[in-house]
């Protein structure tokens, strides 16, 4: 049956996932930014790339630039796609918008934004989907999609076989995005701190794809270095992680994931370049914390954080 959605903070990855889903008569609603929503309302929403071509007419959305427009909607499940560091803000919204027995999801990069909704929501609504899949906008109500390294992983932290997350896997399964349930997602995700954490920030400093960073010896032992710190916090912390240890991890990193996304350009690099604020502190920022509240240290991933942040020093009006 089709789902009611709101995609909440509709940017590349939003836009792309709504638009799959829309696509295959799913009801989308998207929270956006004004000059997103003005050109879906115009000419609708194309996405093309990997995956095929799919035109969802502006008929077919529903679309707003601020929550006010929102009341009185009602969802099967609210997709939260804000930057991380917008998670806090979002919070009063979500609260009033996502109806009670409505799943709230977060697909978004980083440490510490399921922890934020589960504290406010309550933690047997909130699910993790974990994307590993390049959306980019070329132009105003066109998405494209660059890169895929594996399925979009549904699931919770906190009830295993959440039947939300299997509704909202074959959803996307069925509109074309490959997606699947899992009950390991918070493991998954870690999985995906750590890629972010080895190759965001680097790539945004040298300002080269991922691939460039995997043909390179001396780009690889800086990311050694932010792995090896990264292990420590996750067994310091207890973290789940589907690795059992840095050399593993790096055996599929270097093998498998890195050649799966080489020409993908930083969304780090990509937010310098727009004059944007990054997501730092979801990333590395949060294993620098993380590592000194356990005493460890993280030189690596700190010097990361310090270049990262004269990068954004430098960003125009």
């Amino acid at each position: 049956m089709p789902m009611r959605i709101l995609i909440f903070g509709a940017g590349a990855v939003g836009q792309g996932v709504g638009g799959f889903l829309a696509a295959a008569g799913h009801e989308v609603t998207m929270l956006l930014r004004a000059r997103y929503r003005d050109a879906l309302a115009r000419d609708g929403l194309t996405v093309s790339g990997l995956f095929g071509r799919r035109r969802v007419p502006p008929e077919r959305l529903v679309l707003a630039a601020d929550p006010a427009e929102l009341a009185g909607g009602r969802w099967d499940a609210v997709i939260l796609c804000v930057k991380s560091y917008d998670t806090a803000g979002c919070l009063d919204d979500l609260g009033r918008l996502a109806a009670p027995d409505a799943a709230v999801v977060s697909m978004q990069n980083g440490y510490g934004n399921v922890e934020a909704l589960a504290a406010v929501l309550g933690r047997d609504r909130v699910l993790c989907a974990r994307v590993i899949t390049g959306f980019s906008i070329p132009a105003p109500g066109r998405v494209e999609v660059t890169v895929h390294a594996d399925d979009v992983c549904a699931g919770s932290f906190y009830r295993p076989s959440h039947p939300s997350a299997g509704a909202l896997a074959a959803a996307l399964s069925d509109a074309g995005l490959p997606a699947r349930a899992v009950d390991d997602v918070e493991a998954v995700l870690w999985g995906k701190i750590l890629y972010n954490c080895a190759l965001n920030a680097l790539g945004a400093v040298l300002g080269v794809p991922y691939g460039a960073l995997g043909a390179s010896p001396h780009a690889r032992a800086v990311m050694n270095a932010v792995i090896d710190e990264a292990f420590g916090v996750i067994s310091a912390w207890g973290f789940p992680c589907r690795w059992a240890d840095a050399g593993a991890f790096r055996e599929a990193f270097y093998g498998r994931q890195v050649p799966a996304t080489a020409d993908h350009r930083p969304s780090m690099l990509q937010d310098i370049e727009a004059g944007k604020r990054t997501e730092i502190d979801a990333l590395n920022g949060a294993l620098v914390r993380l590592a000194a509240e356990k005493r460890l240290p993280a030189p690596v991933n700190a010097a990361l954080v310090g270049l990262i942040r004269f990068l954004e020093g430098r960003r125009g009006p």
